[in-house]
């Protein structure tokens, strides 16, 4: 379980990024964090693992407070955390299964992954979770040879490759087309109903998020004013969430896409036909 009490972030120019922040994950449940840009999403995640330093507050996975924890023991302690990136943060020239394998630099020396020697344990768990994602074929090619989609299943792969306690996902779906988006949305929620991994989810696109998350945390200028199911995500609490000028116009531009994705399938059809 994962507890946020009172998590604020000020910035060295004074700007405010969190306010104040208290949240409870509890174990198996897949949160979303939903808002208009610089409303705190990314912060709110790379504070949980500490890519950024809270200025105040605590971030408590188990009874282990997070924030307040040493280089060395933040070290052992985010092997407990996976984490999966938007932009993928794959080393391109390497193999996927060696990728997949930099998942345990946490758990192995050096020299091992110098000299890419690892367990056999682990090289027999990395193919079972490339077969898991639906790449066991990709596990000798580069990473730079892959699409996206498959790109983020190798990220996913590697998070797993940790065996974390608590999964943290920014943005995943931000750089591919809506198909590939919902297998990635399945994909990981599948997985963590699997294996009770609680998870927090940066999603920016809300119809998704009501799609596939079981819970819904709507942040603005760094505070929380929505925490609900998808089911109460109603028009006034979006416009709380993002002001009405901008949900509408987000609107707009999801009924552009609705339409472009229908005028493609339609083309598509004419040419089979």
């Amino acid at each position: 379980m994962l507890r946020l009490e009172g998590l604020s972030k000020t910035y060295a120019t004074g700007d405010p990024a969190l306010s104040d922040v208290s949240l409870v994950v509890p174990e198996g449940q897949i949160m979303g964090l939903i808002g208009p840009s610089g409303a705190g999403k990314s912060t709110l995640i790379r504070c949980i693992n500490r890519l950024v330093e809270p200025t105040a507050g605590r971030v408590l996975l188990g009874e282990t407070d997070l924030a307040r924890l040493g280089k060395a023991e933040l070290r052992r302690q985010r092997r407990r955390i996976g984490m999966i990136f938007q932009e993928y943060a794959l080393v391109e020239r390497l193999t996927v299964m060696e990728n997949v394998l930099s998942g345990r630099l946490g758990y192995v020396p050096f020299w091992r992954s110098f000299l890419r020697r690892y367990p056999a344990a682990d090289v027999q768990s990395a193919y079972r979770l490339l077969d898991r994602v639906g790449l066991m074929d990709k596990a000798d090619n580069r990473a730079d040879a892959l699409s996206g989609g498959q790109r983020q299943r190798v990220g996913i792969a590697r998070a797993l490759a940790q065996e974390p306690e608590l999964l943290l996902v920014d943005e995943p779906t931000a750089s591919l087309d809506p198909k590939t988006s919902r297998q990635i949305m399945r994909l990981i929620t599948e997985i963590c109903a699997e294996r009770g991994l609680p998870a927090i989810v940066n999603i920016h696109d809300v119809p998704l998020a009501q799609q596939f998350m079981q819970r819904i945390v709507g942040l603005r200028e760094g505070r929380v004013v929505f925490d609900g199911p998808p089911s109460e995500l109603t028009e006034a609490a979006l416009t709380t969430i993002y002001g009405a000028e901008d949900w509408n116009a987000m609107r707009q531009g999801d009924a552009e896409q609705a339409e472009a994705e229908a005028d493609s399938r339609r083309r598509m059809e004419a040419i089979a036909r």
